[in-house]
């Protein structure tokens, strides 16, 4: 019989990945099967905002019965022999994580700065100043045509599922929308995914759901921004391994 510890000729597994905090993450995720359990939780640390120290980690199999805690920080996660489709569940144990509360999710939830109108009136420096100094402005019917159709042109090779890299920071991710969003302003504009919790929320902006994706994956951007093309995910185990 073979040994528990001798790893298949993949040295790589692609499981789902759920969060005890955060119900609407799910994710997959490419793991190398020589990894330390260690390293996978500092993967997903990157992608959840979960703490290292705080994360306990849960192998499922896709049937959806539990294999194995991963409770050994040391061991490879060969280890555990999990299978491409395989699900690893993220429980986080910090009462004060920034997962917990659910305001990742519901931005309902974050309490909001108010200032009166009163008070506003008061501030220097403020865009309602800068409006009124500029005064009252008419564009001609031709100038409004321009706005709406701002950068359509770049658009014209982008379509959702592409990979792409985002301006600046070279940040990776998958487009999932491109169109006018006339709640961000006039013009065109591209949804993104980051392949990491780079972004500012999970689709939903300004109460308009654009496209869906993890909490902190999404982001609006300018279509000037974004590069389409081969761009693959970026492994950090990868980067490490280069000398």
């Amino acid at each position: 019989m073979a040994s528990r510890l001798q790893l298949p000729a993949d040295d790589s597994v692609l499981l789902n990945v759920t969060h005890s905090n955060l119900k609407s993450f799910a994710s997959e995720v490419r793991f190398s099967l020589e990894s330390t359990v260690e390293a996978v939780k500092d993967k997903l640390w990157k992608k959840t905002g979960t703490a290292v120290d705080s994360m306990r980690l849960e192998l499922y199999d896709d049937t959806g019965v539990k294999v194995s805690d991963l409770s050994d920080n040391t061991r490879p996660f060969g280890f555990y022999s999990p299978l491409d489709g395989y699900r690893i569940h993220i429980i986080d144990l910090d009462p004060s994580s920034v997962t917990s509360g659910g305001w990742l999710e519901d931005t309902s939830l974050v309490e909001k700065y108010k200032i009166s109108d009163e008070a506003y009136d008061k501030l220097d420096g403020t865009y309602r100043k800068f409006k009124e100094k500029l005064g009252p402005r008419s564009g001609s019917a031709q100038g409004s045509k321009t706005d709406e159709d701002h950068m359509e042109n770049i658009c014209a090779n982008f379509k959702v599922g592409d990979r792409c890299q985002v301006e600046p920071g070279e940040k990776r991710g998958v487009v999932k929308f491109v169109g006018r969003a006339e709640a961000l302003g006039a013009g065109f504009w591209v949804g993104i995914q980051y392949d990491e919790p780079l972004g500012k929320h999970d689709g939903l902006v300004k109460g308009t759901r654009f496209f869906e994706c993890p909490p902190l994956h999404g982001a609006m951007v300018r279509p000037d921004k974004v590069k389409v093309g081969d761009y693959p995910e970026r492994d950090p185990f990868e980067e490490e391994e280069e000398i």
